[in-house]
C-alpha cells in the first residue's frame, strides 16, 4: 500500500511538473480550446452567468495570504485568507472546462499552504499537488467534470487550523445547459471562529486548538465577521425579484440550519447539486464542508433576516439581512388592528 501511494504521488508530481512547462495558450491550442481568464468577486458578489456554449480553458489565480482584519467591533484577528478575503474569491466555470489553477503563496506568509478543490475528481483535490511554500506558485489543470456548487479549502496540516483561520470558498461549475434565468444572485458562507477571548473582549483574539477540539466557537459567522451582512454590506432586492442564494458551510464543525426570516424558500438544491431541487422549504441543512443553492421570489417590502436556524448562534454572530425595497403588498401581508 506505502508503495501505491508514493508511485501514485510521483506520478502527481511528474504530471505537474509536466504541465507548468506548457503556458495556457499552447495547451489550449493543444486541445483546440479558447484561454479564459476567469472573472473572480468577492463575496456576497457572484460573477455573472458563464454565456458561452463550448468548453473553454479558464484560469483561476489564488494566493494565500496572511493578515489582521477585524472580526467584531474591537476585536481584530490573524486570518489566512486567499487573495485577501474571506472567504476567498467567488468562482464560475462551467461544465465539462478545463480548469487551470495557479495557487500562489504570499512571501509574506510564515506557513505552507494549498487548495483542495471538492469539485476536482482525483486524489487530495489536487491538494498535494499544489501544496506550496511561502513565496512560490504551483499550477494544475482539471477537468470540471460535474456540475454542482462546490467548496474549496486548504489542506496543508493541520488541516482544522488552516480552514478555521479563514483559507475556503466557494466555486459554481454550472451545467453546460446553464442555469434558469433569475433577477439577482448573491453568494455567502457560513463559518466558526476559535478565538481565546472573552465576551465583548477588544483587541487582538488569538487563536484556540481546544476551543476547535471542543466544537465550541467564540463566533459563528456569515461572510467571515460579525455584521459582514448587516447595514451598508445586506443584501439588496425589490419586491417582485427573484433571488438566488449560493450558500456555503465550511464550518469546520457545525452543520447549518439555513433560513431567511420571513421567506419561504421556492426551490432547494441541496448538498451541492443542481438537478432535483426541494421545493417551499422553510430551513435547509447545510453540512460542514459542503454548499447548498435556495431560491426565492420577494414580494413584500422591508427588512429579512439570515439566521443559523441553531438560533443561539444568533448571539455568536450568525446574522446577517436583506433589505427589500418596493410598493406594500396588502394581498399577502397587511396589519388588521
Amino acid at each position: 500500500m506505502k508503495m501505491k501511494i508514493k508511485v501514485a504521488f510521483f506520478l502527481m508530481s511528474f504530471l505537474t511538473a509536466a504541465a507548468g512547462m506548457f503556458p495556457g495558450a499552447a495547451f489550449a491550442k493543444e486541445v483546440s480550446l479558447p484561454v479564459l481568464e476567469a472573472e473572480l468577486t468577492t463575496p456576497p458578489r457572484v460573477p455573472p452567468p458563464v454565456n458561452r456554449d463550448t468548453e473553454a480553458v479558464v484560469v483561476v489565480r489564488l494566493e494565500a495570504r496572511e493578515y489582521r482584519a477585524a472580526l467584531s467591533k474591537g476585536l481584530e484577528y490573524d486570518y489566512w485568507g486567499y487573495n485577501g478575503t474571506v472567504p476567498g474569491p467567488f468562482v464560475r466555470v462551467r461544465e465539462g472546462d478545463t480548469i487551470e489553477f495557479h495557487f500562489k503563496n504570499s512571501g509574506d506568509s510564515k506557513n505552507t499552504h494549498t487548495v483542495d478543490f471538492h469539485s476536482m475528481t482525483g486524489p487530495c483535490g489536487a491538494a498535494c499537488i499544489l501544496m506550496t511554500e511561502p513565496g512560490k506558485e504551483s499550477i494544475v489543470r482539471a477537468k470540471a467534470l460535474n456540475p454542482g456548487l462546490f467548496v474549496y479549502h486548504c489542506a496543508a496540516p493541520p488541516i482544522p487550523v488552516h480552514i478555521a483561520n479563514g483559507l475556503y470558498g466557494l466555486i459554481l461549475v454550472e451545467p453546460k445547459k446553464g442555469l434558469p434565468k433569475v433577477d439577482r444572485e448573491y453568494c455567502l458562507m457560513q463559518s466558526e471562529f476559535y478565538a481565546d477571548v472573552p465576551p465583548g473582549g477588544k483587541g487582538l483574539a488569538p487563536f484556540s486548538s481546544q476551543r476547535g477540539l471542543d466544537e465550541n466557537p467564540s463566533f459563528v459567522v456569515f461572510n467571515g465577521k460579525v455584521g459582514a451582512l448587516m447595514g451598508d454590506g445586506a443584501l439588496q432586492a425589490r419586491t417582485g425579484e427573484t433571488l438566488r442564494l449560493f450558500v456555503g458551510n465550511i464550518g469546520p464543525n457545525l452543520i447549518s440550519s439555513f433560513h431567511v426570516i420571513g421567506e419561504v424558500f421556492d426551490r432547494v438544491y441541496r448538498e451541492g447539486s443542481l438537478s432535483d431541487p426541494g421545493r417551499n422549504i422553510q430551513t435547509t441543512l447545510i453540512p460542514a464542508g459542503s454548499a447548498g443553492t435556495v431560491e426565492f421570489k420577494v414580494e413584500v417590502p422591508g427588512d429579512y433576516t439570515i439566521v443559523d436556524h441553531s438560533i443561539f448562534r444568533i448571539n455568536k454572530g450568525a446574522l446577517g439581512q436583506i433589505h427589500v425595497e418596493g410598493p406594500e403588498n396588502p394581498d399577502i401581508l397587511k396589519k388588521i388592528q
